[in-house]
């Protein structure tokens, strides 16, 4: 598989019940992005997502609230990239 493939649904799946965490925080986080780019997501950006799984509740919150920015293994243009998704706040609903 390449890392621009596009996972299946289980996979999706078992990616986003490894993502459930302790802090509700981060679970909104999660939660709207997946609700934002779950059906898109690639291997490749799996890859990322797991590896910011490994952290700690907290210092994934730091990283989703812009407290500290990646370092290390982390710091890589995938994680980076994905970390900027995470963090994008949901569209303004139109005022109509």
């Amino acid at each position: 598989m390449t890392d621009d493939a596009l996972l299946d649904d289980r996979e999706r799946d078992v990616l986003r019940w490894r993502c459930r965490r302790g802090l509700v925080e981060n679970d909104l986080f999660i939660e709207q992005f997946f609700a934002r780019h779950g059906a898109s997501l690639t291997q490749g950006q799996a890859h990322s997502l797991a590896a910011l799984m490994d952290l700690s509740d907290n210092d994934l919150l730091d990283l989703l609230l812009r407290r500290k920015e990646p370092t290390g293994d982390l710091a890589s243009t995938a994680v980076v990239q994905l970390l900027e998704l995470m963090r994008r706040p949901p569209a303004a609903a139109s005022l109509g």
